[in-house]
């Protein structure tokens, strides 16, 4: 064997082992490749399942938000009772206070002075 042979067999060998070198990781990239696509297909197949649960949870709470709008709209409307209620019995106590708390006070000092006065009268004899 002349030297260009020997030199053309090394290049040769030394082509051989840069393939086997290259090929390893490529054969392990595709095993990582078909793993992804499994894992990517059973996403698919579980979320479809688990996205009409989610629908289905989505409508019942809408549900029960507009029930809570009508509970939520007549507590404004006995909240507004309360303070028409409220007003009127302000008012009826200040009606009250101006035409007979004046008279009626007058007429409890009254008493209270005739009391004292035949109380004392009666002391005196």
């Amino acid at each position: 064997m002349s030297a260009g042979e020997v030199a053309g067999l090394i290049a040769a060998v030394a082509a051989v082992a840069l393939v086997v070198f290259c090929a390893v990781p490529l054969l392990k990239l595709g095993r990582v490749l078909e793993e992804l696509r499994l894992a990517v297909r059973d996403l698919g197949h579980n979320s479809v399942p688990i996205l009409q649960e989610l629908k289905g949870t989505v409508s019942a709470t809408n549900e029960e938000l507009s029930k809570l709008s009508l509970v939520t709209e007549d507590v404004a409307k006995v909240s507004a009772h309360a303070t028409v209620v409220t007003e009127n019995a302000a008012q009826l106590s200040t009606l009250f206070s101006s035409t007979l708390g004046g008279p009626l006070i007058k007429t409890a000092a009254f008493t209270y002075g005739v009391r004292k006065a035949v109380a004392s009268k009666k002391k005196v004899k």
